[in-house]
């Protein structure tokens, strides 16, 4: 097992925080313009949304060659969205029924699952968590 100095953990645990964060700005964001775009009978919003989270978490995960970096930002859309598909007493409903709604709901959820399975695995470390060391020091 490797020896992380405290520099690199904090590097490490800011990735992942920052991670976090853009996956609860993605959906609140997205929660909100979902239905805005339709193409005839093709949400264009809702599969632009899905995309760029699946583009985001498979990102993530590759880079910090780790499942949980693809989790993370998924994990951070889930605790948005999920709220946003709960009708209050008053009738305000963000994440409507509706094939908007389903496409951006259940296409997310496919998406953060599909690049999750599509991460590595291992254990190599990240590139941004390594520390660099020359090939030729002097």
């Amino acid at each position: 097992m490797e020896h992380r100095s405290q520099a690199e953990s904090a590097l490490g645990g800011a990735a992942y925080g920052m991670l976090f964060v853009l996956g609860v700005v993605m959906g609140v964001v997205g929660g909100f313009t979902h239905p805005v775009w339709q193409e005839g009978p093709l949400p264009g919003a809702a599969v632009v949304w899905v995309l760029m989270l699946f583009l985001v978490c498979l990102g993530a995960g590759k880079l910090l060659g780790s499942r949980l970096g693809a989790a993370v930002p998924g994990a951070g859309w889930l605790l948005v969205t999920m709220p946003f598909t709960v009708q209050l007493a008053s009738g305000d409903l963000v994440i409507a029924s509706g094939l908007p709604g389903y496409v951006y709901l259940y296409g997310g959820l496919v998406a953060l699952v599909v690049a999750y399975l599509l991460s590595p695995s291992s254990s190599r470390g990240s590139w941004l968590l390594r520390g660099y060391s020359p090939k030729n020091p002097t």
